[in-house]
This record gives C-alpha cells, sequence and structure tokens, in this order.
C-alpha cells in the first residue's frame, strides 16, 4: 500500500492518543475512515475534529471485547463503503497490580481488551482485506511486548500475545499469497491517556504513577507515532519500532536474553515504588 488515498482505514481506539491521530492522518492523506472506541465522547470529538478539516467519519462506539458486535461492525463498514483495505487494532488498557495481589477479574479485563479485541479486530475484518486485492493488518503491541515489567503482567501477556499472533498472521498471509500486509507495532512511551485512565489491583497512586509515567517514559508524541506506524504500512513492515527507547529496550533484550531482568527490575523499583503498595485494595476498573 504505497499511499492511503481513497483507501478505508478503520481504526479502533479512536476516541484518543494514537488513535485519534491515526484517523486524523489517514484522513489528511485522503482515506477514508471508519473509526471505533467505547469513550463515545472522546469519539465524538474526534469526529468533530475531522469534520472541521473536511472530513465525515463512520463512527462507532464500540466495546472490542464483544465479538459478536466487531463482527457487525466490519460487516458494516464494509458494506457501507464497499472495501476495507486497512484495520488498525489499536484498543488498550492498563491495570497495575503484581500477579499475586491482582484478581482475577482484572487479569482478564486486561487480556480481553488488549488481546482478544486484537483477534477480534483481526478476524472480522480479515475476509474484508483480502478480497480488497490490496489490505494491510496493523496490530498495536507494545514496548511491553518485548520485555517484562514488575505490576504489568497482564499487560505484558497480552501485548506478547498480539506480537505472536500478528508474527503467525503475517507468515499466514505470506504461505497463502494473499494481498494482505501485516505489521506488528511496538510503541515506546507515547503521551497519551492508557496510564492517565489507569486503574489499580492494589493500593497503589495511580495519580502519582501516572506523573511519573508522564514526566519520566513519555517521549513521543501521538502524532509522530501515527506518521511512524503509517510509513511501516507504506513500506510494508513486519516490526515498526516507535521512539527511541524502544528501539533501544529492543537492542538490550535481544542482546543480553533473559539476563536483562535483574538490570531492568532495579531501574522499575526506582522509577515506580508506588506500584508496590503492600495494600491491598481493589479498584473498580
Amino acid at each position: 500500500m504505497k499511499d492511503f488515498q481513497d483507501k478505508v482505514a478503520v481504526v479502533t481506539g479512536a476516541g484518543s492518543g494514537i488513535g485519534r491521530a491515526l484517523a486524523l492522518q489517514l484522513a489528511a492523506e485522503g482515506a477514508r475512515v471508519a473509526l471505533s472506541d467505547w469513550d463515545a465522547a472522546g469519539l465524538a470529538e474526534t469526529a468533530a475534529l475531522l469534520e472541521s478539516r473536511g472530513t465525515t467519519a463512520h463512527t462507532t462506539v464500540l466495546d472490542v471485547r464483544d465479538r459478536a458486535a466487531v463482527h457487525a461492525w466490519a460487516d458494516a463498514v464494509a458494506a457501507h463503503f464497499g472495501t476495507v483495505n486497512l484495520v488498525v487494532n489499536n484498543a488498550g488498557i492498563t491495570i497495575f497490580g503484581t500477579v499475586e495481589e491482582s484478581p482475577y477479574e482484572d487479569i482478564e479485563k486486561v487480556l480481553d481488551v488488549d488481546f482478544w479485541g486484537v483477534v477480534h479486530g483481526t478476524k472480522a475484518f480479515l475476509p474484508h482485506l483480502v478480497a480488497s486485492g490490496e489490505g494491510h493488518v496493523v496490530n498495536i503491541s507494545s514496548i511491553f511486548g518485548l520485555f517484562g515489567v514488575p505490576t504489568q503482567s497482564s499487560y505484558n501477556a497480552a501485548k506478547f500475545a498480539v506480537r505472536g499472533f500478528t508474527e503467525a498472521l503475517r507468515q499466514e498471509m505470506l504461505l497463502a499469497g494473499h494481498p494482505v500486509g501485516v505489521t506488528c507495532v511496538h510503541p515506546g512511551g507515547i503521551k497519551t491517556n492508557i496510564v492517565n485512565n489507569a486503574t489499580a489491583s492494589n493500593a497503589a497512586d495511580t495519580s502519582g504513577i501516572a506523573r511519573t509515567f508522564n514526566d519520566k517514559l513519555t517521549r513521543t508524541s501521538p502524532e509522530t507515532a501515527a506518521r511512524t506506524i503509517l510509513r511501516g504500512v507504506r513500506r510494508r513492515r513486519p516490526k515498526v519500532l516507535i521512539g527511541a527507547d524502544a528501539v533501544g529496550v529492543d537492542l538490550v533484550v535481544r542482546v543480553l536474553g533473559a539476563a536483562y531482568q535483574r538490570p531492568f527490575a532495579a531501574v522499575s523499583r526506582r522509577l515506580t515504588v508506588s506500584l508496590a503498595a503492600p495494600t491491598k485494595k481493589k479498584v473498580d476498573a
């Protein structure tokens, strides 16, 4: 896919952050866009921004955990536009907590959104992408799909799973000779709301965590992330790293192997002492 002019592009989690930036950039490059988010207000704001720039988006309030709803949305988008060329499975959440203190419900919620949401979006749209003759799947993993982090076991599990699922899918498309490119994206610290909106399975101060993350770990804007992703699509990259932090972590983990875990744990301890709150307290997600 050399350009996005008149292509039909689908983005989940388009109510803010990378999803919103992708919607705006795709529209600016001539794409027709179909957007979803479970945040109706955020999705409406994205749609209004597009409208102010002369683009009318096809929008749907959607919970990507709902398999039947995702499949119905895919069929509705294909019927509305007549085809689908690009799907970006971007929706995601995180919940802080160690394995020991995290209730099953929190683990399941993160996996349902961050992994199963990607599976649902991929499978629902894949037949339409194949039929288009020029399709592409972009699944958003994370820098945390490259290495493990204390208090992020659920998010790690989901993002590692997205990575494996996407790498297998790419090989299947190659073997089948389908006209569908596949890209797995690993963003580093991006200035989005994912940490600002996070909850915790313990008594951790999530506002303090968000401040630490935003002050020390976010270096890349959503707009830069969107441009990097779309450049990867145009070049049919199997893997896209966003930010110097993602590039650095990828290199360190590949060089050190499992030995990265001890020094990374020490760094995590210094950066996020508040995550290891000893008092267990369930916070509604």
